[in-house]
């Protein structure tokens, strides 16, 4: 599970170079799909979090063309246009959780675009063999463990899932 990668024009870190890679790669996947593109100013904290980004008037739904990265560049087209739009950011972050990207533009520091998948993507965890525990303290909890993954999930259910989970498996 990734999260959010970060890539930054002039950045130190290390591993700058790959996130603009990993970034690139998944830029480039979104080709013939249809996407979803928003813009918002920054408030005044810098907090992206904080916007509404909710479909507003002036956000698109499109297939996206030839989406490319070419140095810094985003590159792209529209599926009824033939005019190539491109955006030099400063910074990128994708939340590959969300799949959404979001694009600081050099020449307005002040704005923020978001291009995302309309439909949701799930990331799919696979646990082969956990351990089982079972609990109830006030709620029903089901914790499945992957000592090999290091990873435990916990999940708690109403008495509707847990009766819905009784029925699918088998007597």
């Amino acid at each position: 599970m990734q999260g959010k990668i970060i890539w930054q024009q002039s950045g130190t870190k290390p591993e700058n170079p790959n996130n603009l890679a990993f970034i690139s790669q998944w830029w480039r996947s979104l080709a013939n799909q249809k996407i979803t593109f928003s813009q918002r100013m920054i408030p005044q904290s810098g907090e992206v979090d904080e916007l509404n980004w909710d479909i507003q008037k002036f956000d698109e739904v499109f297939e996206l063309k030839n989406p490319d990265l070419r140095g810094i560049t985003l590159y792209w087209r529209k599926s009824d246009s033939e005019q190539e739009r491109n955006t030099t950011p400063h910074q990128l972050v994708l939340d590959t959780r969300r799949q959404q990207l979001y694009i600081f533009p050099q020449s307005q520091k002040q704005l923020v675009l978001r291009v995302e998948l309309p439909q949701i993507i799930y990331e799919t965890i696979e646990v082969k063999n956990p351990q089982i525990e079972y609990s109830f303290l006030g709620e029903h909890i089901l914790t499945l463990r992957d000592v090999q993954q290091r990873l435990e999930v916990k999940i708690t259910l109403s008495k509707n899932s847990l009766s819905q989970l009784k029925q699918q498996l088998p007597s």
